[in-house]
This record gives structure tokens, sequence and C-alpha cells, in this order.
């Protein structure tokens, strides 16, 4: 095994070196040794099993410093001492930041910690100028060290220029519990003094600027006092930068991972467009070879950035299951990846279109879909996350789900090998009148509760005329998931909910519990909320079922309308 979730080279634009009459000199670094990594696979390994070897020692998390010798290629661990970051914050709390709106984007850069602050902007050039510091507001500066750690200790939160996530500003800010973007290049330049802002680093590793007084929420959380549950509560992960944000969290796996996100956020690429470049005009090969930092081997390329996003998150949530839901762009979002829109067709109803399991036995993405399947089972086989779940979507026939289990298996996912569970989706009506007999090809089910209400109503879910029919509470869509829930259940397989509807009303998640569901899946945001709703209905025993709860028509009934 090679468990390396992520590779980042460093700019290293400079070094220190000997100086021919003696001490150091620093030079500016050569082109070769800018683009070359610092440690190859084997060092990062080696230098991680001596990590853990020196944590086992001490009994604790331990920071090490290492160094390697320029003449001979030795590794040295040079200096070991207490963690003091992670180690420092309360065991069994956490506090949940959430903007609630965005705005307008000033600068961006590297998130140090997981806040957002808001104020004026302080520009301060030199720790010389500390008595021009107002306290509470935003220092923005170039660049610090030591000297300016009593300006620091006075600001809401901090803006620099210069500086990577092991800089002065990021490990003091990490101590001071003070969010920090660090690395931005032009905050100096782009931020005026007096201006208000707000600052958030609760989106991931990219740390935003915008411009004015956002509104956002503040929750602490006790974890310490969360009850136990039976139903078990997952949550739903979209940003795989922040996927090491909510491992405090004790929830119970990651109940919805979706592919997409990571070919659009992270790849931007048409996964056709890749594999047959060559086909493609030169302005779109040029488009791609920008995105892929001019990737030679494209396919590898993609397959590398899926499992660097899936791995991220299995990593992260070890050894609970993590389902990651197959692709399930409709034909006009792949059209507008890059070089997207001569791979596909143009629909009238994109929803009910070309999407989900029907692309990956088709001639017109069959390849793109091994793809997937190629990351999916590197992850398993040489990362070692075996953790993962693949969940199909949209899967309309059994036929489909016949042919998309054959083709998994020629890509070397066949179902049962080493462990491998393979889900479906729950989001046609179809799936629901023959869950049994999806119960035969798939080991459970997920329910995507959007779609199917939008299918056994007949509701386009993105009408705002419609907003009103538009209901999970309706009774055909709550008979459908207790039908699905006793079929599942006679056939030995779970089922799970990984729609927001739980998170948003308490209510349905109490239907869920008390129907049987065997998971429901959640923003972490809401993860706390649903937890205690989970709880509360599972100590309830005046059930009464949703059908009779809430009859009649959805549009007349309190609470129903989105």
């Amino acid at each position: 095994m090679r468990p390396i979730l992520s590779r980042r080279r460093g700019a290293k634009e400079i070094k220190v070196v000997y100086g021919e009459s003696g001490g150091t000199i620093t030079v500016p670094t050569r082109p070769d040794e800018r683009s070359r990594p610092a440690l190859d696979d084997d060092e990062v390994l080696r230098l991680a099993r001596w990590g853990l070897a020196v944590e086992n020692h001490y009994g604790r998390p331990m920071d090490i410093e290492w160094a390697k010798d320029g003449r001979t290629g030795e590794l040295f661990l040079v200096q070991a001492r207490p963690e003091t970051v992670q180690t420092r914050r309360e065991a069994a709390s956490l506090r949940s930041y959430r903007l609630k709106e965005t705005g307008r984007e000033l600068v961006t850069g590297l998130a140090v910690g997981e806040a957002i602050a808001d104020g004026r902007v302080c520009l301060v050039d030199s720790p010389a100028d500390i008595a021009s510091f107002v306290d509470g507001s935003i220092l923005v500066t170039r660049i610090t060290d030591p000297d300016w750690e009593p300006i620091m200790r006075r600001a809401a939160a901090m803006v620099t220029d210069h500086g990577g996530r092991t800089s002065h500003a990021a490990i003091v800010s990490r101590e001071l519990g003070l969010p920090a973007i660090v690395g931005t290049g032009s905050a100096t330049a782009d931020l005026r003094d007096g201006e208000y802002i707000t600052v958030s680093c609760a989106q991931g590793e990219r740390g935003v600027v915008y411009e004015g007084e956002l509104e956002y929420d503040v929750t602490d959380l006790d974890l310490g006092h969360l009850p136990p549950t039976r139903t078990k509560v997952m949550l739903n992960l979209a940003d795989l930068d922040a996927a090491f944000r909510w491992w405090r969290l004790p929830a119970d796996g990651v109940g919805l991972v979706r592919i997409e996100f990571v070919v659009s956020n992270h790849i931007k690429v048409h996964p056709m467009a890749l594999i047959h470049y060559d086909m493609l005009d030169s302005d779109v090969q040029r488009q791609i070879d920008v995105a892929t930092g001019g990737a030679v081997d494209r396919e590898a390329y993609l397959v590398d950035r899926l499992v660097e996003g899936i791995a991220r998150i299995a990593a992260s949530r070890w050894p609970d299951p993590v389902i990651v839901r197959t692709s399930d762009f409709k034909t006009n979002e792949y059209a507008r990846l890059i070089g997207g829109s001569g791979f596909e067709p143009a629909e009238e109803n994109p929803m009910i279109g070309w999407r989900g399991a029907s692309r990956y036995y088709s001639p017109g993405y069959r390849e793109g879909f091994a793809l997937e399947c190629r990351a999916l089972r590197k992850v398993r086989e040489e990362l070692g996350l075996t953790n993962g779940v693949v969940m199909i979507p949209f899967c309309r026939t059994l036929g489909e789900a016949h042919r998309v289990l054959q083709v998994m298996e020629a890509e070397g996912l066949r179902r049962g090998d080493n462990g491998l569970q393979v889900y479906v989706m729950a989001e046609i009506p179809a799936n629901i009148i023959l869950a049994d007999e999806f119960a035969e090809r798939f080991d459970g089910f997920s329910i995507g509760s959007n779609d199917l209400t939008q299918l056994t109503l007949g509701v386009d879910r993105d009408s705002d005329t419609l907003a009103c029919l538009f209901n999970e509470r309706d009774p055909a869509v709550a008979r459908s998931i207790e039908h699905l829930v006793r079929e599942a259940h006679r056939a030995g397989r779970k089922v799970g909910l990984c729609g927001q509807r739980p998170s948003d009303d308490p209510g349905f998640a109490t239907f869920l519990v008390h129907a049987g569901i065997d998971s429901i899946s959640v923003t972490p945001d809401s993860f706390f909320a649903v937890k205690t709703n989970v709880a509360e209905a599972e100590r309830s025993n005046s059930f009464v079922p949703m059908v009779e709860a809430f009859p009649g028509d959805p549009a007349t009934t309190p609470g129903a309308a989105r």
C-alpha cells in the first residue's frame, strides 16, 4: 500500500546555501529544482512511519522536524516537540461557522483556521507602526515575524500578501485561534485602509476576503452531550478541501460524496475531452492545457485528481463507510465543462435525459466511466481505503443495473471482491416498485428525496410556479419510502436518505426514524441538530405515520410549501 493522499509542490523560489566566505546566503532556486519534489514517495512514507514511531514513543501527538542531506540524500529527524494546535482544541466541543450569504470576492489565499470574522481593514507596514493599529480590526500586511505578535493578539483576523501554511503568520494565527488568510499575493494593494470586509476561512483550504459585512452563523457544538442513536447519522460532503475539517464530529461515516463535484471544481474538463484530446480544435486544447497544467497523460491526470478527492474523504472517516456516488451530471451540466459541448446532445429535459447509469454503458461515455472505475479501484487497492462504497445514481431498469455492474466488473470493480459493496440511488418510482428485485442486484439503497419527489408527483423541482406542490411529506412520497424500507429490510439490505429535508425539517427526520430507516445523511452544519432530533424520535412512542399526520393536498398543508 502507498497511502499518500495528495501531493503539492511549493514555489521554492529561493534557497539558503553556504557562502564562499562562510555563513549562509540566499540565492534563487534553479528551475529544475523548483519543478522537482523535495521528497519521493518512499521518503514521504519513511517520514510518516518515523512520525508514528515518535508519537508512540512519547504517547502523545508530536510535531517533528526533519532534514535531508544535500549531498548524500540521507533523511534525519532533527527535533520533536508536542503538537500544540489540534490538541489545544476542546475534544468535546466545536464551534461551527457558516456564511449565510456571499458577496464580491476581493482577494483569496490559504485559509488558516475555520472561522469567519468581519471588521475594518487596518493596513500596517511595520511593527514600528503598532500605535496605528485599531483593536478589533482586520490586520492586513505583507508578511509577519515574531515582532508582529502583539498586534496579532489585538486583531479580529489577519490577511497577508506572502506566506504559506508553515509561515509565522499561519502558525501564530492557529495558536491564537485567529482566522487568517495568507499568501494572497496582493492584499495590501487590493484592500483599502478602513473599508469593511468579511474574512472567511470556513470554506475549506481556500480563504476568501469578501467586500462588506456579510451575515454568518456561529454555533457552539457540545459533542460531549450528544446522545447515542440506533439510526446512523452520516455526513454529506461536497467540499473536498474541507474533508478534514469535520473529523471530530462523531458521524457514522459519509452518506454522499459526489464524483461530479470533483470533476467540476477540481478538474473542470469533460472526461471525454481528456480522452479524445487530439480530436479537439486548438483553442479547446489550449484551455485544457491550462486547466491540467500541461499534463501529458491526461487520462492519468483525471484519475489522480479523482483519487485525491475521494481518498481525502475516505481517510478522514476511516474505518466508517464513505458512499461515493458515480457521476450524475445532466447533459447541460457536462456541456459546460471545458471541451464538453462536442460530446453532449442538446436535450429538452436533461433532468430525465441521458444521466446516471444510462451513460456508463453507452458508447458516448463508457470510456469516461472507466476512468471513474480506475480511480475507485486505485483508492481501494493502492491506498488501502476499502471503506468506500460505490453508489450508482438514476438506475431506471433492472436490465440497466445488470449492464452497469458488468461494466464495473470489466474495470476491476466486482461487487463482493475485497468487501466491495455497491448501492443504488432510490430516486425513481421504478426503484420503489421493484425494490425486492433491485435488492437482489445491490447491497443497499440511498433515497434521493428530491428526484423521488419530483418523479412521484410529476413536479419540476426547480419550478418556482409549482414550488407549493413539491413536498417530500406528500403521502405518495411517504408511502414510497415506507414501502422501500420494508422491502429492503426483508431482503437484508440497508436504506439511507441523503437529501436536504431532514436537515431543514425535524418532523421529516422523525418520520424517517419511525419508518425504520437505517441512516440519514446531512450537511455537517446541521449534524448536531439532526442527531438530537433522531435521538428524540427514537425515544418517542407517540408516532403517527406521515400519511396520517399530513393528509390531503400538500399545497394547503401548513409548512408543506418549500
